[in-house]
């Protein structure tokens, strides 16, 4: 009983305070998602500790010969880059 009297203070303290920064539709709890949520912050590390530093390294002028690495095409193709300062 006595337990169960605690399980539900905790349940009402917290549930005061637990508040989403969005609304929440069925979509978030598809289990793809739910397996998604966990392995985000792996990528998102594993992008930042290995591959970044990696292509940092590979990148540098001096080793591109070495390495194979070509610098990569404009992402605006034969267009310039905006620039609001040349629109005044």
């Amino acid at each position: 009983m006595r337990k169960t009297v605690i399980a539900f203070a905790l349940v009402a303290a917290v549930s005061g305070v637990a508040r989403a920064h969005d609304a929440y539709d069925d979509s978030q709890s598809n289990p793809l998602r739910l397996v998604a949520y966990l392995l985000h912050p792996v990528g998102w590390t594993a992008e930042w500790l290995i591959a970044r530093p990696i292509h940092f390294l590979v990148s540098q002028p001096q080793l591109e010969p070495i390495f194979g690495h070509e610098p990569h095409q404009s992402a605006f193709g034969n267009y310039p880059a905006y620039d609001p300062a040349a629109q005044r």
